[in-house]
């Protein structure tokens, strides 16, 4: 089987709602889509979803290195996943979040000519995975309390909290939260960097008995010995998010003590090949994973649920953005329960499954042998 061309088009999607983090707000997804195809008729999707402030790179930089990147794969096998990938890695080690869509690609590919479902063909079994629901930050307590009551009220069974403002202006909002929701819904949080060391330490010590699962990414992504030192001052699990990129940063981390769970997300890892080793790092130094998401739609959402349901250490989901979105372009792959909040279905179909409504896309080029 070989590469014969390449596709690569702007996916632009409104938000129902904008999402308020520490590092800025997200109203829109602005991500670039890939089409691999084959000389057998087989073809595979990927798609990049660029934040810069955490990935350092843009649609439109995403778009640029796609094409680079199309021009290295053409006339290459496409079931060589290890070898496509170390070409890829060898040509940027930046655009993480491009590098992430081929690989989506890739695996669609191979799983498609295996016959498998992409969790099957990753060696994993059907079993239930549900994502939590995110709220941004709000100004007010009650602004917040009503997005939670929303959440709740449509069965979501685990509420993400963005959190990172001065002071302990947060504890107030968490607590509200708990209150509302109740001993029985998880509650997690996400500072996005937005603390400093002290405020960090006072934060977690004012929450510790409002039953936070854990507290995601809490100081700025390069300082591993704060985490560190942080994780031995407070009885709250710590999850890295911006500090993890590689299997490399998956090891620094854990090594330095510095985290109880690490952040899976295949827009900062370059995709499931290297989500897989970091998932492997973990296990190994016995820590959980959770698998997050930028501003995908819901085909980047299906090839890291594919991920999550073959990985079972992979215990918690955040793939909830494409709630938000004010269109689905997808057609197919994984589905959101109607009934129960979060609980995903991903189909038997082979491959991930999922495909873009091709009416969605924009600027849409060729590369072609």
């Amino acid at each position: 089987m070989q590469i014969t061309s390449i596709e690569i088009a702007n996916l632009n999607v409104a938000l129902k709602h904008p999402i308020s983090t520490p590092l800025g707000a997200l109203d829109a997804a602005r991500n670039v889509v890939v089409k691999i195809i084959t000389d057998s008729g087989i073809f595979g999707w990927g798609e990049a979803s660029p934040f810069a402030p955490i990935t350092g790179d843009s649609q439109e930089s995403n778009h640029i290195a796609a094409q680079q990147l199309a021009r290295l794969l053409l006339g290459r096998d496409p079931l060589a996943i290890e070898v496509r990938m170390a070409e890829i890695n060898a040509f940027t080690t930046g655009e993480p979040s491009v590098r992430s869509a081929f690989d989506m690609a890739l695996y669609d590919i191979a799983a498609k000519a295996a016959g498998l479902p992409l969790y099957r063909f990753l060696g994993g079994e059907r079993r239930e995975i549900r994502t939590d629901l995110t709220i941004g930050i709000q100004s007010r307590v009650e602004d917040t309390l009503a997005l939670a009551d929303k959440t709740l009220a449509a069965g979501f069974n685990a509420i993400k909290l963005k959190v990172g403002r001065p002071g302990l202006v947060d504890v107030d909002h968490v607590a509200a939260v708990r209150e509302l929701a109740g001993p029985d819904v998880a509650i997690k949080i996400d500072s996005n960097q937005g603390w400093d060391f002290p405020t960090a330490v006072a934060n977690l010590r004012a929450m510790q008995d409002l039953g936070v699962e854990y507290s995601e990414q809490p100081l700025a992504a390069w300082d591993i010995g704060g985490l560190a030192r942080l994780r031995d001052r407070v009885n709250l699990p710590i999850c890295a998010d911006e500090s993890l990129f590689t299997h490399c940063d998956a090891l620094k981390l854990l090594v330095a003590g510095a985290a109880d769970y690490l952040n899976i997300k295949l827009g900062k890892a370059g995709g499931i090949h290297m989500g897989l080793r970091i998932n492997a790092i973990a296990e190994a130094a016995g820590a959980s994973c959770m698998i997050g998401c930028f501003a995908e739609s819901r085909l980047g959402m299906s090839a890291a649920a594919h991920l999550a349901m073959a990985r079972p250490n992979i215990r918690f989901l955040d793939l909830d953005t494409a709630y938000q979105f004010a269109v689905d372009p997808v057609g197919g792959g994984v589905r959101y329960d109607d009934t129960i909040g979060g609980l995903m279905h991903l189909p038997d179909t082979p491959g991930h499954g999922a495909e873009i409504d091709e009416r969605h896309l924009q600027r849409l080029c060729r590369i072609a042998v």
